[in-house]
């Protein structure tokens, strides 16, 4: 495949809450790259369940990458961290299904919790995390033109009005049904791919 002008160079993947790099979007993600684009660097780090850790952890692994070609994609929490990520850089953000208010949401969480991919590993959520997500939770997202989204009308855990309405403006992919995890994400990858200047 020839590159295309402006191509994303380097992507970065941020799972959601309980999630993992072994999430099956990531992955689709990963395999995509490394067969279609393998010049272009991925990383989808493990991220802590401190909301401050986590974004310490990314904006130290990104601070040498290009905001010009580089994208943040992330799915619900991920997503939410994802937009943390653009506002600050000037990247490029695709966001799947993403948190808007994660604060007030997972204010509910509080408490021992498993993760999806391995029920056996175990993290502690704490009440500060909370107030770490407040704390760096964007005004509001300046040139939308740099986002895309894909939000499902079928999530069962999110308000995808919310979640239009904190992207408006934004390139978005409105689904009539799917669900919070985006099973048929196969389907919506080449959108992903085609805002992210990968594929024609």
């Amino acid at each position: 495949m020839k590159p295309l002008d402006s191509a994303t160079t380097h992507v970065l993947y941020l799972h959601g809450f309980r999630s993992s790099p072994l999430s099956t979007k990531a992955q689709m993600v990963g395999r995509w790259l490394a067969e279609n684009r393998p010049g272009v660097h991925f990383w989808c780090p493990q991220l802590p369940p401190s909301p401050r850790q986590a974004m310490d952890l990314v904006f130290a692994g990104i601070a040498g990458w290009p905001p010009a070609t580089m994208a943040a994609v992330g799915s619900s929490l991920g997503g939410f961290y994802a937009d943390v990520v653009a506002e600050a850089t000037g990247c490029r953000a695709v966001v799947l299904n993403p948190a808007v208010d994660p604060a007030r949401d997972l204010a509910h969480y509080i408490g021992e919790q498993s993760t999806w991919q391995n029920p056996e590993e175990r993290f502690y959520f704490r009440a500060e995390y909370v107030d770490e997500l407040r704390a760096m939770t964007p005004a509001a997202l300046t040139q939308p033109e740099r986002y895309a989204a894909v939000i499902a009308k079928g999530d069962e855990l999110l308000d995808w009005r919310e979640m239009c309405a904190r992207h408006a403006g934004a390139t978005t992919l409105l689904l009539d049904g799917s669900d919070h995890a985006l099973s048929d994400f196969a389907d919506q990858l080449p959108f992903v791919l085609r805002f992210l200047r990968l594929i024609p």
